[in-house]
């Protein structure tokens, strides 16, 4: 009371410079962008040097020109102001986060790259480093990720996009708690090499990544999985003919997601997952190696199977459109679709406790599949307690055909007492 009563007595002073240090560093904390922060140097002779103190995150996001004489040099005056600027940043304290994303690759860029890097990692020594090309680039003309940044122990999270990864010795990430790469090729080996240098890791993210036939993560702290894949033409032309199956054992993750269009088989089995709680679906098969359609969707459609019976012990589940819509409803068999799940009645899903299909968009009613599905799940899922279906309509009235497919979802037999179907509608 007594502060604020000598604040008060001096109105011709500027009571907002007055508060402690302590505060004046949270308020600059919750502007954010770094820019932002270093303006209000000029507010008074006690802000001038504020900003060195504050967590500040940098953001660069590269603007992309058609190639020729006279954008190549706005390229360059561009990469420049971004260098000058990193260059004034060296006296902040600390930089949490550093983000910048070029569109495309370019090779006499490479330099302005390594500087970026070994500002982050090296000069900085930022919690957080992204560097993700937005444009794809082929495994043989992406950027080279420096070798001196394979050694950090202070970094926490990487996002690397459309980077050649090839340590030459060990990797020391002994911090990183979050690892996302994406859009390049590995081996088995390079990347053992890299989750072996990564012993406190607890997620990680495969964006689009080629090549590997067996992931193997034995480490308990893991315990998230996503895998990404693109529907890309040009990405597609990487693809590894050879490699037609990826096995995965990671027996203490407790989070996996699939999503995107899946063009080779992702494997995994009950006993390589045991610890697995949640699991998410949000993929399209599309096997390009079969010619006969009907071979085709045969063999999509039992993968599917065995991916859901694969996870059948998690507590939730939940399945996007791609898997329902695109593969389910494609295999219109209806005497092999009941022998299919009549084979299946004895498999009960002891633990699951949550199922959500989400975004789901075309008619329900006739669509026999879906509803065997749903009545599969609710008469096997013995610990179920919350089945969600979020459907999503044009016009704005709820259509006819939910609201009666929602009186037959309802009407089916439970394994689960304490079960209940909730519709929801986007």
């Amino acid at each position: 009371m007594e502060r604020q009563r000598k604040i008060m007595a001096r109105g011709d002073r500027d009571r907002l410079s007055d508060l402690p240090y302590a505060i004046l560093l949270y308020i600059l904390s919750m502007l954010g962008e770094g820019k932002e922060v270093v303006r209000t140097s000029v507010l008074s002779q006690r802000w001038r040097f504020l900003w060195k103190s504050v967590s500040v995150s940098l953001n660069f996001g590269v603007p992309d020109y058609p190639y020729d004489e006279r954008t190549k040099k706005k390229i360059l005056a561009f990469v420049a102001s971004i260098n000058r600027e990193l260059h004034y940043w060296r006296s902040c304290e600390k930089i949490k986060a550093f983000r910048v994303f070029p569109v495309k690759y370019k090779e006499y860029l490479v330099k302005d790259y390594d500087f970026w890097v070994h500002f982050a990692m090296k000069v900085a020594n930022v919690e957080e480093f992204t560097l993700k090309f937005c444009i794809i680039n082929f495994p043989d003309c992406a950027y080279k990720f420096p070798q001196f940044a394979y050694k950090n122990t202070l970094l926490r999270n990487l996002v690397l996009g459309s980077c050649q990864l090839n340590p030459s010795g060990s990797v020391t990430w002994t911090s990183l708690v979050s690892l996302s790469i994406g859009h390049l090729k590995l081996t088995d080996n390079m990347l053992e090499k890299i989750l072996s240098g990564c012993p406190n890791l607890e997620s990680l993210e495969l964006d689009s990544v080629l090549g590997i036939s067996r992931l193997e993560i034995s480490s308990v702290k893991l315990r998230k999985l996503i895998i990404l894949n693109d529907e890309n033409d040009c990405y597609s032309q990487w693809h590894d003919e050879d490699t037609h199956r990826l096995e995965i054992f990671a027996p203490y993750i407790q989070n996996f997601v699939l999503s995107g269009f899946l063009y080779n088989e992702i494997r995994l089995q009950q006993s390589n997952v045991a610890s697995l709680v949640t699991a998410v679906l949000h993929f399209n098969v599309d096997f390009i190696e079969f010619e006969d359609e009907e071979e085709k969707l045969e063999k999509e459609f039992r993968y599917l199977k065995e991916l859901l019976l694969s996870v059948g012990h998690v507590e939730n589940l939940e399945l996007g459109p791609l898997c329902i819509e695109d593969q389910l409803l494609s295999y219109t068999k209806e005497v092999e679709q009941s022998r299919r799940f009549e084979a299946h009645k004895n498999c009960s899903l002891l633990h699951l406790k949550t199922i959500k299909i989400i975004n789901f968009h075309r008619k329900l009613s006739g669509n026999d599949l879906v509803l065997r599905l749903v009545k599969y799940l609710l008469e096997n899922a013995t610990a179920l307690e919350k089945l969600v279906i979020v459907a999503k309509y044009e016009g704005s009235d709820v259509p006819r055909d939910y609201v009666e497919v929602e009186q037959e979802f309802l009407s089916f037999p439970r394994s689960s007492l304490h079960a209940s179907v909730v519709f929801c509608y986007l």
